[in-house]
């Protein structure tokens, strides 16, 4: 075995703290570089935390020296967003539109993403260049597209019943959450030895027997993965849902919209508390994914 020399280990030793300080700097840029990002979301979730504050306690200021009689659920902004029909409705088209949607997503998107991972087909990289184009392209593009194809048969045969309807609010929003709820369906089972599989197929089992029996249950995680991913997608979508579906109020109205709308009739405060509705239910669907996704179910 080697050794080194004198000569070497003084180079060594004058070299290691050039080498460590070097070390550190690279962590350090990559730090400030990554924890810009991280601060710029905080910022904006601080900013309208603090807007709320301020216009809550301004108008509970306002109500105290008109001697007013309003409750304090008046005074705050979010629980007064909260009382009004409108956004009521959205927040139930909201969760059911969103749930809608990403069940559908997971119907295409377990069959998809196992074919794509498992087999390699003609015309294999094409296919998966296409479930792309919904996550590239823009979003007013996306519902443009979908209220030019309910123009042409067979689709049109359903376009009374479809466009700007509320079955119209569920098939934008699954046009692009499905693509998400596909890429992380195939990354998972891209990611599960596919030996148990064919073992249960050696054993006797059909591929549908393997798949549900096996495969399935492996990738519980993943669904659930994709599932919130999904939902979490169709909640924030907007550009597609006022194209296809439109934003009228107590109809077509989901919670993203209604910022929308609020802006447009310049309610800031209204707006805020809206957003803020959608955060926390972004927050919580967050937070599920987490506890559901560490534990085994």
């Amino acid at each position: 075995m080697k050794t080194r020399n004198a000569s070497e280990e003084r180079e060594l030793a004058v070299s290691q703290p050039v080498i460590s300080f070097s070390n550190s700097m690279f962590y350090i840029t990559l730090s400030i570089l990554g924890a810009s990002y991280v601060v710029l979301i905080l910022a904006m979730l601080s900013a309208d935390f603090a807007y709320m504050i301020r216009e809550s306690s301004a108008e509970a200021a306002f109500n105290a020296s008109e001697s007013s009689t309003d409750l304090a659920e008046h005074r705050n902004p979010i629980l007064k967003s909260l009382s009004d029909p409108k956004v009521q409705y959205s927040i139930w088209l909201s969760m059911t539109s969103c749930t809608f949607s990403a069940l559908l997503s997971l119907l295409v998107a377990v069959p998809m993403g196992y074919l794509m991972s498992r087999y390699r087909f003609p015309g294999h990289g094409l296919v998966d260049a296409i479930l792309d184009i919904p996550i590239v392209l823009p979003p007013l593009v996306v519902g443009l597209s979908l209220l030019i194809l309910f123009q042409f048969p067979p689709f049109s045969f359903f376009a009374r019943e479809v466009v700007y309807q509320i079955p119209a609010v569920i098939v934008a929003q699954f046009s692009v959450a499905c693509a998400f709820s596909v890429r992380t369906m195939k990354s998972t089972f891209d990611h599960i030895n596919p030996r148990c599989e064919q073992v249960a197929v050696s054993l006797g089992c059909s591929k549908a027997q393997a798949f549900s029996s096996v495969v399935l249950p492996e990738a519980r995680r993943g669904i659930l993965t994709a599932f919130t991913l999904a939902w979490a997608r169709s909640l924030g979508e907007f550009g597609p849902l006022l194209i296809f579906a439109g934003a009228t109020r107590m109809k077509t109205e989901v919670l993203s919209t209604t910022v929308f709308l609020e802006m447009n009739v310049g309610n800031l405060q209204g707006a805020v508390a809206v957003s803020l509705i959608m955060v926390f239910a972004a927050v919580v669907v967050l937070i599920l994914t987490r506890v559901f996704g560490q534990s085994e179910l």
